[in-house]
């Protein structure tokens, strides 16, 4: 699984109807800054606004999943954003000129060879995961449907239907690594019974359904009269049934494609509860409802556990985005007065790095002998090095700049650092940066602990050659 977060090299469009609308639709996705995440964006309509991809904005789960927002509707996302997830890219901008994302063949194959066409970017910011910390269990004993996801440092995935007929019968389908999704995942087609396409047709919910777009499986014998019929609503001038039971002669592409296209549509139902997921899933006959209703339940999990979300999430077992190598080269600041250790998060508005306190520190010699406390000046100082980098960032030579303070706003010292402490420091953009100039919101954090804060200005100059 990927660390740092991924978007796009450049926009790329696909072309098709609606399955339930019938609609034509160009439907483009673009790059995006990291912590963007999944926006969907109609560009048809006044003012072009934008739906997150948030299991919140669900309105309706008619055989397939639907979001609105501010009045926007985007029907049928989950093959979308199956293909987004399949592919690790965590930030991109889906814009469309219609209602619902084209159903293409069925499956999520088309989105994901567009995107592979693309070119993924890898960007200065690491993943945020939601690691499952304990069961997470949901059932709908009326649909005898069961659900459950286990803590695992992964992304495993297994589903199994059962729909009690003599052609489709049980079936099993696993995701053992993600990154299987494009070649074992994202080709598996939408399906559904003879006894069900009557009923959408007739609920108006599948307008640009074709035989080309969706497997048809005849659970039942079916008379000539019936099949001219269907012929003439799908505007064929021949329908028949292969002896394994599947409309028009349709090649499965796999034996359990049908599972298959339901771990499909789970993880991109699963998208919606906002961050990627650490997890093993286990899902007996989901279905759409089932999906949301367990990505709502999952979210409802993480904001439960995120109290603190506002804290900088680190781990030391990761990779950091910028080493002290790095560092040194952006900042001038030397011995004793490089306070930053690391910097493990940063994107256009917000930094986050840390700073491991040591006995060894120099001031310990004078600050408190006997009792060493981490002196505040220091850890105001440390948070306005984090915010450099930040700052430094804006420019495409930063070794050419200082920095400089120009006010400290707001400072509050709220609990004392000691030796073996690692402080997190966080500091976000108040104001885009103008003229050189920024302001931002500093604070540093210990064992989930607010420590310090203040509001920090400062200018950056260029260097005298």
């Amino acid at each position: 699984m990927n660390i740092k977060q991924h978007t796009i090299k450049k926009a790329v469009t696909v072309s098709g109807v609606g399955l339930h609308t019938g609609v034509p639709v160009n439907m483009t996705f673009l790059p995006a800054k990291p912590g963007h995440g999944y926006k969907f964006q109609r560009v048809d309509m006044e003012g072009q606004p934008i739906v997150d991809a948030d299991v919140d904005n669900v309105v309706d789960l008619s055989r397939g999943t639907t979001i609105e927002q501010s009045g926007a509707r985007i029907n049928t996302v989950e093959h979308t954003l199956a293909a987004l997830v399949g592919l690790e890219i965590d930030n991109v901008l889906i814009q469309l000129d219609g209602p619902e994302p084209p159903i293409m063949d069925g499956s999520s194959i088309k989105f994901v060879e567009v995107l592979e066409s693309a070119g993924l970017e890898e960007q200065n910011a690491l993943r945020n995961y939601y690691e499952i910390p304990e069961e997470i269990r949901y059932r709908d004993k009326e649909r005898n449907v069961e659900i459950a996801a286990l803590p695992l440092d992964d992304y495993r995935v297994t589903v199994m239907v059962d729909y009690n007929s003599p052609v489709l019968g049980s079936q099993h389908a696993s995701l053992t690594d993600i990154k299987q999704f494009p070649r074992e995942i994202a080709a598996c087609r939408t399906f559904c019974f003879l006894h069900e396409l009557e009923m959408l047709h007739k609920a108006n919910l599948i307008k640009g359904g074709d035989l080309n777009n969706a497997i048809v499986i005849v659970d039942r014998v079916i008379q000539d009269n019936e099949l001219d019929y269907l012929a003439g609503l799908f505007n064929r001038p021949k329908v028949e049934v292969k002896k394994e039971g599947i409309l028009n002669n349709v090649e499965l592409r796999y034996k359990n494609e049908p599972a298959r296209h339901k771990l499909l549509d789970l993880i991109g139902d699963l998208a919606l509860a906002g961050r990627p997921l650490k997890a093993q899933i286990l899902a007996a006959r989901p279905g759409h409802a089932a999906n949301v209703a367990f990505a709502r339940k999952i979210k409802r999990k993480m904001e439960e556990t995120s109290a603190k979300s506002h804290i900088p999430s680190y781990d030391p077992k990761l990779p950091p985005v910028l080493d002290i190598k790095d560092i040194s080269r952006i900042l001038p600041h030397r011995y004793p007065f490089q306070l930053v250790d690391k910097i493990f998060y940063m994107d256009e508005s917000t930094v986050a790095g840390v700073k491991n306190v040591t006995i060894n520190e120099p001031f310990f010699m004078g600050h408190f002998p006997g009792n060493p406390v981490f002196p505040g000046v220091f850890q105001i100082e440390a948070m306005a090095q984090t915010g450099g980098i930040l700052v430094l960032s804006s420019v495409p030579d930063p070794e050419n700049y200082w920095t400089y303070f120009l006010s400290i706003e707001n400072c509050r010292f709220r609990k004392m650092v000691f030796p073996g402490d690692t402080i997190i420091f966080k500091c976000e953009l108040l104001a885009p940066i103008k003229r050189g100039i920024a302001k931002m919101h500093g604070q540093a954090f210990v064992a989930g602990n607010l420590v310090c804060e203040a509001v920090l200005s400062a200018s950056i100059v260029r260097k005298n050659k």
